[in-house]
């Protein structure tokens, strides 16, 4: 495969995506609506085609001018965005969905392709926009995939948990960042040992990349760190990155209570474990950046960027005063 066509391009898991591809050597087109700053206009090696991907027309018009061998859709959030893009580029050599790790429907541990059931999808959820029907409409695509491969279409999904790194508009990893940049002492909800898998950006773009190239029509693949850390550690992990000594100071529900303040509403916690399996797409000669050098990199870009993750979690002041209560005890 020589010429790629990245559907979005320009935001977070698209971005570097294309760097990946242009280091491998790919004709990249984006398509996109143009309606953010495009890290690639002054890149000729990156060509820009305008539209709006949920416009079949559009979509289509773009599947005739640039006839690609791979298409990368990043920024299908509905199972009808799939089928129409597995339908117009059903002459590629491969179409690559970024599904999501939120698919899976049961709590297992770890969850694995072809194993873990995958959420349901009613009608409702199909053609809704809001968190709740999230998976629900990821799972939805994924069997569209899967539908198009049963048709002949070579296509695959990647799915990852929670991405973080560089350029990440989800600030959820800023938000701890900031705190143990600027704070002492640190508040980590519940134990500490609470494990939600993530996924540096890098890891994900070049997982699109191997799958396009190596993968099998009709399977999805989980993408994901393949060493995990507890929230703990990954606090403690951010702290010598920084090279600042921090406090952890765990509190739990009465805690907390005293700020107001739920276990929920810390970024990046999660009560039950999600883990996903990644041996299948490792099979495929997949890799993934150790951990210390992709916190490396996510710390050096939260310096240099503005973010802060503010309302991302609990805010100071109710923060301090769960610590006074704590000092009491």
């Amino acid at each position: 495969m020589d010429s790629a066509l990245v559907i979005g391009g320009t935001r977070f898991i698209g971005r570097h995506l294309v760097v990946d591809l242009l280091d491998h050597e790919y004709d990249v087109t984006i398509f996109n609506r143009g309606t953010r700053e495009n890290p690639f206009a002054d890149d000729d090696r990156v060509d820009h085609v305008e539209g709006d991907r949920t416009n079949d027309t559009a979509l289509e018009a773009a599947a005739t001018t640039v006839d690609p061998d791979a298409v990368f859709d990043c920024v299908a959030y509905h199972p009808k965005d799939v089928r129409a893009a597995t339908r117009l580029f059903a002459d590629c050599e491969a179409y690559v969905y970024v599904s999501s790790g939120a698919a899976y429907g049961h709590e297992e541990i770890p969850k694995r392709e072809g194993e873990t059931p995958l959420h349901s999808c009613t009608t409702e959820q199909a053609t809704d926009d809001s968190a709740e029907s999230y998976g629900n409409r990821k799972a939805e695509g994924d069997r569209a995939v899967f539908a198009a491969a049963d048709d002949g279409v070579r296509a695959m999904a990647v799915r990852p948990p929670i991405v973080y790194g560089p350029h990440d508009y989800t600030e959820r990893l800023d938000w701890w960042i900031d705190r143990v940049n600027r704070f002492d002492r640190v508040v980590v909800p519940g134990d500490g040992t609470n494990v939600w898998h993530r996924v540096y950006v890098e890891d994900v773009a070049s997982a699109l990349r191997i799958v396009a190239e190596r993968g099998t029509a009709g399977e999805a693949y989980n993408v994901g760190d393949r060493r995990l850390v507890t929230l703990e550690e990954m606090v403690a992990l951010i702290g010598e990155t920084l090279a600042t000594e921090v406090e952890i100071v765990h509190a739990g529900p009465r805690e907390l209570a005293a700020g107001d303040i739920d276990l929920e509403d810390y970024p990046l916690y999660r009560a039950y474990p999600h883990v996903l399996s990644t041996a299948k797409l490792a099979a495929l000669g997949w890799e993934s950046t150790p951990l210390e050098e992709a916190m490396a990199r996510a710390v050096d870009d939260h310096l240099e960027s503005d973010r802060d993750g503010d309302g991302n979690g609990p805010d100071r002041e109710a923060e301090e005063r769960v610590l006074r209560v704590l000092e009491t005890l």
